[in-house]
């Protein structure tokens, strides 16, 4: 994996400056990406032409990573909104298809299911979905639920018929693509396929579309596969890609144990389907006694949420860190870290034997991030090739984002809405306290951060260490 080229699914944070991050404890990973002003925002789609080229032009690699959502709509939001009709969308993917498989050894692809939010909020959806969104999630439940119960009589429409139709339009394109892809996995265009899903629930349009494509895997023995999450999606996959002929052998050591039972919010498995679901994507072996333990700090009843605000948990039990080498997927909480836990992480110490830490936004997303972290790591020191500076520069941003940011100050942010920009800036002295206590836990040496909100709203602030600025 020494020459690694990813297209990512948009400019977010999260999805381009996060997988630099990760790769950079590693000296001898080589990393192509496209600019990221080629990619996707929140308002504007990704140019698809200029992907096209940077692939084109691309040396051959060892692994690519590919989001075919970037290259078939222009990026995850774009998928949702954009008006294109199937056979131009076909056309496009074609073309890029075409030059895929001549530019790496191994093709490592992803693809969204297209998820059905239960709010009334557009900001990553139609116009429609500020007045309709729960009416149509209504919608696709019943309709999915009465076709899995056989009582046809419990669908009822409340949705203006035209916006309906529309949405089942784009559902219904999106979908057929997904189809398609399934071909490019038997014809060897890709060599791992994962359609992912996020926001979902027991029933929908969307579950009903994961149902079909996993019977269709399955009939055709194919080396694809569905999974809850989205962001985290390429950092699984370049974990993967790590892991091949590495035989990794990692257990899970939970906060709860006989607590894994529970089911996460925003998503649709148990805690421990979760987890161990990524670790079998990432091409780990999932072992008792393994030589890499993952810490999963879950939830005893209910996981918080620091969006809602409706619970937030914090860990009052002691902490002590699982014996040799470990890492730490941070789930009590969605959207931010456990108080408890880092208040008690920084009392302990810095322990050498931390391959990563991770704690933003859902359970799929933390545990991705934490998995990737701690591979690279890990092998890097095996290697000889580990760069210590960039692992503490990882865990600084980390923190300062999952821990800082999400707990504390975003919650202000939000509350200056609409002037974002404004309201982060009147936090900076806080943030500016964060990250001396941070820095003194790592012994890491900075000069400066600068923050920033590139998508305009509180969800992903960009922090940039050491005056890197950023590109977006």
């Amino acid at each position: 994996m020494k020459k690694t080229a990813v297209i990512p699914i948009d400019n977010r944070p999260i999805c381009y400056s996060l997988i630099k991050d990760i790769l950079a404890q590693d000296k001898d990973i080589k990393l192509f990406m496209p600019q990221r002003k080629l990619l996707g925002g929140l308002t504007s789609s990704a140019d698809t032409e200029g992907i096209y080229n940077f692939l084109k032009n691309l040396e051959k690699v060892d692994v690519l990573v590919i989001s075919l959502d970037t290259i078939a709509y222009g990026g995850l939001v774009s998928s949702r909104r954009c008006n294109n009709d199937f056979s131009s969308i076909k056309e496009r993917i074609t073309k890029f298809k075409e030059i895929i498989k001549q530019k790496a050894s191994q093709v490592y692809a992803f693809s969204s299911i297209m998820r059905i939010s239960n709010n009334n909020i557009n900001e990553e959806e139609k116009e429609y979905w500020a007045q309709w969104g729960k009416r149509i999630f209504e919608f696709s439940y019943y309709q999915h639920k009465s076709r899995k119960e056989k009582s046809y009589n419990c669908v009822y429409n409340q949705v203006p018929q035209e916006i309906l139709d529309d949405y089942l339009e784009t559902r219904k394109r999106n979908f057929e693509i997904n189809k398609l892809y399934l071909d490019w996995v038997e014809d060897k265009t890709l060599d791992t396929l994962v359609f992912s899903k996020d926001d979902t629930g027991q029933y929908g349009l969307n579950v009903e579309e994961a149902e079909f494509l996993g019977e269709e895997i399955k009939k055709r023995n194919l080396n694809a596969f569905i999974k809850t999450g989205a962001d985290e999606i390429p950092l699984t996959l370049l974990a993967r890609a790590l892991a091949k002929n590495e035989n990794i052998e990692i257990e899970p050591v939970y906060t709860y144990p006989d607590k894994t039972d529970k089911i996460s919010r925003y998503e649709d498995i148990s805690v421990k389907d979760c987890i161990e679901g990524q670790l079998n994507l990432a091409g780990c072996r999932v072992l008792k006694g393994g030589r890499i333990k993952m810490f999963v700090n879950n939830f005893e009843s209910e996981q918080g949420d620091y969006v809602l605000g409706e619970r937030i948990n914090a860990l009052t039990k002691p902490f002590l860190p699982p014996e040799g080498k470990y890492f730490t997927a941070d789930i009590s909480n969605a959207n931010g870290s456990d108080k408890g836990l880092i208040g008690q992480m920084l009392a302990y110490g810095f322990d050498e034997n931390l391959l990563g830490y991770c704690g933003y936004n859902t359970s799929a997303n933390s545990a991705g991030c934490a998995i990737l972290s701690a591979l690279v790591k890990f092998l890097a020191k095996k290697n000889g090739t580990y760069d210590e500076y960039a692992f503490k520069k990882l865990m600084f941003i980390r923190l300062l984002d999952d821990w800082a940011y999400q707990t504390d100050i975003r919650k202000y942010v939000r509350e200056g809405a609409p002037d974002f920009k404004e309201a982060l800036e009147a936090k900076i002295a806080d943030l500016k306290i964060y990250e001396e206590k941070i820095a003194k836990y790592l012994n890491f040496d900075y000069n400066n951060v600068c923050y920033s909100l590139p998508w305009e709203r509180s969800f992903e602030v960009e922090i940039n260490v050491n005056d890197i600025q950023s590109d977006i």
